[in-house]
């Protein structure tokens, strides 16, 4: 078995676990073999921070837990356990103590904003014809429209969670800028990453979606980070 510490990953709004699947291989191709994605319920942060947690107590050894947009705040709210060794925030949310996403989102709205959609179930979707534009333009259409297709809805309510005691001001953390970003402005996330005293801040010239449109360069980046986790 490799010595490599195990890697959680965490999804955002309007996916699952499996829009890590390029960034997956590509981190086995790599020599990581304790590799996990969790499934958060996208229900609230806490019960996503809490169902981040039990996969995280489950594994023995350090642990490096990467966070895709929205993953960034769970990331932020869940990752003070003691064997989580580095945070790694791919175009992501890194809220401090009382921030919100939808706080953030408000300082400077993305391009997107206008595409999300709620409905009377107090789901919060983005629209499907607009998905490929807004989410992940650098991605082929078809697989943009199997993205819009099998998106994972938050409940709006969600986007307004502050968090508690962000782990990224006591964790050494990495951050990776979307350039072309639609659906986190890339101005929030280079506020974002500045104030949190990243290790290494990295820019790609990519969508929302770089975990699936760069995937051997943000798994080159988590796996730098993981070089340092012990």
């Amino acid at each position: 078995m490799s010595n490599k510490p195990a890697i959680v990953l965490v999804h955002g709004f309007w996916g699952g676990a499996a829009h890590w699947a390029k960034v997956i291989v590509e981190l086995k191709r790599l020599g990581y073999d304790k590799l996990h994605a969790v499934e958060v319920p996208l229900t609230s942060l806490a019960e996503d921070a809490e169902r981040t947690r039990k996969m995280v107590a489950q594994i023995q050894g350090p642990v490096v837990l990467v966070g895709h947009s929205y993953g960034g705040a769970v990331l932020s709210e869940a990752g003070n356990l003691p064997n989580v060794s580095a945070l790694v925030f791919i175009a992501a949310f890194a809220p401090d103590a009382g921030e919100s996403p939808g706080g953030i989102t408000q300082e400077k709205l993305p391009e997107a904003a206008p595409n999300l959609a709620p409905d009377s179930d107090g789901y919060l979707w983005l629209k499907a014809d607009k998905f490929h534009d807004s989410f992940c333009q650098d991605l082929t259409a078809d697989e943009g429209l199997v993205m819009a297709v099998t998106q994972k809805a938050p409940l709006a309510s969600t986007f307004g969670d502050a968090i508690s005691d962000p782990a990224w001001r006591h964790k050494p953390s990495w951050y990776q800028i979307s350039n072309h970003d639609r659906m986190i402005h890339p101005d929030n996330q280079r506020r974002m990453s500045s104030r949190m005293g990243a290790r290494k801040v990295i820019a790609l010239d990519a969508s929302h979606a770089s975990l699936a449109s760069k995937p051997v360069e943000v798994a080159a980046f988590i796996s730098e980070a993981a070089s340092t986790a012990s």
